[in-house]
């Protein structure tokens, strides 16, 4: 193995996953909900950013200042290949975390961003970052970081020692990763099936590999076969980011700030009795049975009187990014799939099923005669969020300055969908995120750019691309084999988009309109 991967995978690149959580304005619901100050946005920075799609899908659709590193230089080449299409303020290297953080040319930052690598790298890696975070944060910066933690990994991390074991010493270098994570993973559901002790005293690991097994090999390479593998308690994290003067403020996963769907009332009353901030949470990771952690820390965070509070929600917006539903709303926590409604998110429902952005402040002086707390409203939110009904939205002022950022993006990924592509989200200037869009979506957006606006014209368009790709769609797992099978489930398709995923789109502003550069 080369001296530069440190012990990371670097023989399959990382996936084209996206994660909101690494968007910036995500951090003001959650930090007013928590009674902190939130600093305003303008430089950011993601360390190992992968394949640099979320980077890049935030930098593209905000005015935000992006800056990042990773050292994998083929997936450093493709995110610059974005950030170039788009024409948005993103600066991205291809450095060691001990080159990048040594840089004399970087800002200050508002937002440092670390998603999963933390798990994934040595300590002197870890404490080239904290260093970093301690000379480049700004006071009141925002630290977010997601790492594999304890209890959650204590029955399993045995089994990934075990497996990079096997790799180590039977491993054929010839043979590719994948095919050697194939190995590992027969090797290790074959032990289990000798009906070992460690099996018996641990029967859901059995239920792991079957997760395992469906699982993308880039991310099985990247989650389980780096040489640095450390899931870690939350105490031990709180140690390792002190120096950089952090204290925990809250998760970044609004599911977690609703402690209904967590915690059952004998959890709440034991954590009402833990008067350590530091030891709550770790006693609150044991009840959650906590294996992945994504929170937020803060550069010295104040505390907001209630009026202060009252004021940071009431600006905050928010837009509904889904059809109405018919049915009852649904979120998952750690006690599993809960039904949220009532009253006051039938009101939120009436007040923004016409998908336009509006403030918390506007819904409160629409729904005044509900006699609800600001508390109340804000925690509605976040189930709403939680049920993917609705995301936060950004000042209009800002929608119109990234618009033609967003647009370039857009335009260049859904050139891409004409052929196979991974990628299934596109960037949204009123949410400043990035906005799931399957690749068929993708493929009727820009017939809609072409002006196209009936079914099966959409059918067509899309089916002139599939067919010239030799590709087919499928029904029950079974290739439809005629071309008038083929337009007929793409007309179904594009009725549904047109009805359904199309008014969305266009009041998020993602349009298929080709943009001069990516034309």
């Amino acid at each position: 193995m080369s001296d530069w991967n440190e012990g990371y995978v670097t023989e399959i690149d990382y996936n084209f996953g996206y994660y909101s959580m690494l968007n910036p304005a995500f951090a003001r619901l959650p930090l007013a909900m928590a009674g902190l100050a939130c600093p305003r946005f303008r430089t950011a920075c993601e360390l190992g950013f992968g394949q640099g799609l979320s980077t890049n899908l935030h930098a593209a659709a905000s005015v935000t200042q992006w800056f990042g590193t990773d050292f994998n230089p083929s997936q450093a080449a493709f995110a610059q290949e974005l950030a170039a299409a788009s024409g948005a303020r993103a600066t991205l290297y291809d450095e060691a975390f001990a080159d990048f953080c040594t840089r004399a040319d970087l800002p200050d930052f508002d937002f440092i961003g670390l998603h999963g690598i933390w798990s994934w790298v040595s300590d002197e890696n870890r404490a080239s970052i904290v260093n970093f975070i301690r000379r480049k944060l700004r006071v009141g910066g925002v630290v977010y970081v997601s790492y594999n933690t304890l209890p959650g990994w204590s029955a399993f991390a045995p089994m990934q020692h075990l497996m990079m074991q096997y790799d180590d010493a039977m491993g054929a270098q010839g043979r590719g990763l994948p095919s050697r994570i194939d190995d590992a993973i027969s090797f290790a559901q074959k032990l289990l099936g000798a009906n070992p002790g460690y099996g018996r005293l641990n029967p859901q690991i059995g239920e792991r590999f079957k997760t395992i097994m469906g699982q993308n090999r880039q991310y099985l390479a990247h989650e389980y076969f780096n040489r640095t593998w450390d899931p870690m308690y939350f105490a031990t994290m709180a140690e390792w980011l002190a120096p950089a003067k952090l204290r925990y403020a809250c998760s970044s996963k609004y599911a977690d700030h609703l402690d209904e769907a967590n915690l059952t009332p004998e959890h709440r009353a034991f954590l009402a009795e833990v008067p350590d901030a530091t030891l709550r949470e770790s006693v609150r990771d044991f009840i959650m049975n906590q294996s992945f952690r994504t929170d937020y820390w803060v550069k010295g965070p104040r505390v907001l009187t209630e009026v202060e509070r009252a004021d940071a929600l009431q600006d905050i917006r928010i837009i509904m990014t889904r059809p109405r539903p018919q049915d009852a709303l649904k979120m998952r926590g750690a006690l599993g799939d809960i039904t949220i409604g009532g009253p006051l998110y039938a009101a939120l429902l009436d007040q923004l099923a016409d998908h336009k952005p509006r403030s918390l402040g506007e819904l409160a002086v629409a729904l005044k005669g509900l006699n609800f707390k600001w508390r109340m409203l804000g925690e509605a939110i976040m189930g709403l969020v939680c049920a993917g009904q609705v995301s936060m939205a950004q000042d209009e002022e800002v929608i119109k300055q990234a618009r033609g950022t967003s647009d370039k993006l857009n335009a260049y990924l859904m050139r891409k969908a004409r052929s196979q592509t991974p990628i299934t989200t596109l960037s949204s200037p009123v949410t400043g995120s990035g906005v799931h869009c399957s690749r068929m979506d993708q493929l009727f957006l820009l017939a809609v750019g072409d002006g196209v606006r009936t079914p099966e014209a959409l059918a067509r368009f899309a089916w002139s691309i599939l067919s010239a790709n030799g590709e087919r769609l499928t029904r029950e797992g079974a290739p439809l084999e005629t071309a008038e099978a083929n337009l007929g489930a793409l007309t179904v398709q594009g009725e549904k988009f047109l009805k359904e995923t199309l008014p969305t789109f266009e009041a998020l502003q993602i349009s298929g309109h080709r943009t001069v550069d990516a034309a």
